[in-house]
């Protein structure tokens, strides 16, 4: 076809796609440091540090909150390193899925089906909970500056405004995404400098070193202490999700074999140490130390503004143009957050089309020529976490039902190839990779999800009714059940059946050929 590039113009980057059997079809201009920053966006420890801060606060006090995130956040980072050793030697938007399909010795289809389904569930439902997180935030910062009052109805369609805006600006190309990852970068860099230089500069009064990193506090009912810190530890399990995302804009990635692993590992590195110094910072500033006052600041986190970290502001800094002005930081990031994770989903969503596993699947693996992106992917993304976010219009505790898949379902997704890369003898690694200390990172990181995946599922107060029930393990089994029954539906004739390494490298050269 005349105006198409010869085999001699292909670069390395669509050749390595080429050998996995895809067509270079998204444009591929992310650098390196826009594929960290997605993934950077979607942690945003400006979102999930102050969202789920009461859980901390509540389960464990100052030490679930401190000690708790530097645990889990080296934990994280080896969950994040195994990947990224896998994410080098098969950078496509698939991701997971894809990794777990060529790393299987057995099942291949059935295993990359399974991660698959619970990687879409995950991040339909983690868009719907930040971007609902984030109307919610908003809202706070609404009634505090102008009085406006909160409301279900309210909060939702400001959810829905946001979320279509994010559709929006995804559907415009991928250099305008670009930009925006970049900004959200930056903004989550310097908001939080401005937050914590706030939080040491006006407060007359800090708390010492020792209460802010080892105090104890207790609301959950529960008696043995490590019970409750391990519940204390969900607040930055809850953040430390959504580093896959680099892995699936790889394809829009230049040089991905590198920069997508890179960006997974950076993402995780840069929130640990910036969510340490927040955290630190926002826990030396609450002004009363006594258990009173904390159980007093964690009990009304759904009055007032409904952040306990606004609530500190406003105790600490004696100033409510300040406090108005760090909650807009807070307000931005958590938008940012919201615009990476409509594209990471889509991208997923793409891929996992791209293999005939959805409905559909023909349309949401559509590209749009002018601009180079999954647009009807975006729309699909975007209308799957509205219909997952209704139930908050009528029960809070029916949105956290359906929104508890976010992190165990994304966890499995991330470990399962992992465990699989471990399992497989015949693994080579690719540019990016842990060199000797390869397996024992990677099995570091299995132990730490299956300890997560049985925390999530316990109870984390003791439970006396329908609205403290935790609603993880129904999850998961819904999840397990529509993966099982979609494979028997149609996945078993259509999802990769055609994935042997003597069809890849058929299609491989009839891709380069027609290119």
């Amino acid at each position: 076809m005349s105006g198409q590039p010869t085999p001699d113009h292909i670069d390395d980057d669509a050749a390595a796609l080429a050998d996995l059997g895809y067509k270079q079809e998204l444009k591929r201009g992310m650098s390196g440091f826009s594929n960290f920053a997605v993934s950077f966006s979607i942690i945003s420890i400006l979102a999930g540090c102050f969202t789920s801060y009461q859980i901390a606060l509540s389960s464990g006090g100052p030490r679930a909150v401190n000690l708790g995130w530097i645990i889990c956040g080296v934990f994280v980072l080896c969950v994040a390193a195994a990947m990224a050793e896998v994410c080098s030697k098969y950078p496509t938007a698939g991701g997971l899925y894809f990794w777990a399909g060529r790393l299987a010795t057995k099942n291949k289809r059935q295993w990359a089906w399974g991660v698959g389904w619970f990687n879409f569930l995950g991040e339909i439902a983690v868009t719907a909970a930040i971007d609902f997180g984030c109307a919610t935030t908003m809202m706070a910062f609404a009634n505090l500056a102008w009085g406006v009052e909160v409301t279900p109805g309210g909060t939702f369609a400001l959810f829905v405004v946001i979320i279509l805006i994010h559709a929006l600006l995804n559907a415009k190309g991928v250099s305008l995404v670009n930009f925006l990852s970049t900004v959200s970068a930056w903004w989550h860099i310097f908001g939080t400098l401005i937050i914590v230089g706030a939080l040491w500069i006006m407060p007359t009064k800090h708390q010492s070193f020792s209460w802010t990193m080892t105090g104890w506090h207790n609301d959950t009912g529960w008696g043995f202490a490590p019970y409750v810190f391990f519940m204390g530890l969900l607040m930055a399990q809850y953040t430390y999700t959504g580093y896959d995302a680099s892995a699936h804009v790889a394809e829009e990635t230049k040089n991905a074999s590198l920069a997508a692993p890179r960006g997974i590992v950076n993402s995780v590195l840069v929130s640990l140490v910036g969510g340490a110094i927040l955290l630190y910072s926002i826990t030396a500033a609450i002004q009363d130390s006594s258990a009173e006052h904390l159980t007093k600041l964690a009990s009304t986190a759904s009055e007032g503004t409904g952040l306990v970290p606004a609530d500190i502001f406003l105790e600490a800094l004696g100033n409510p143009t300040v406090a108005k002005f760090l909650l807009f930081i807070v307000c931005m990031a958590q938008f940012f957050c919201g615009m990476a994770s409509v594209t990471a989903n889509s991208r997923m969503s793409y891929a996992f089309s791209r293999d005939n596993a959805l409905p559909g699947s023909r349309i949401w693996a559509k590209v749009n020529p002018k601009t180079n992106t999954p647009t009807n992917s975006i729309w699909l993304c975007v209308v799957c976490s509205i219909l997952l976010a209704t139930p908050a219009l009528v029960s809070t505790t029916a949105y956290l039902a359906v929104t508890s898949i976010a992190v165990i379902g994304l966890y499995i997704a991330y470990v399962v190839p992992v465990f699989l890369r471990l399992r497989n003898p015949d693994f080579k690694p690719g540019p990016w990779n842990l060199g000797r200390y390869s397996r024992l990172i990677g099995w570091v990181a299995v132990v730490w999800v299956c300890i997560i995946c049985v925390m999530f599922v316990l109870p984390p107060v003791p439970v006396t009714g329908v609205e403290n029930f935790n609603y993880a393990p129904v999850a998961v089994v819904v999840v397990i059940i529509v993966a099982i029954a979609t494979w028997f539906a149609w996945g078993k004739r259509t999802f990769m059946n055609q994935d042997s390494a003597e069809h890849l490298t058929k299609k491989a050269d009839e891709i380069l050929e027609e290119s």
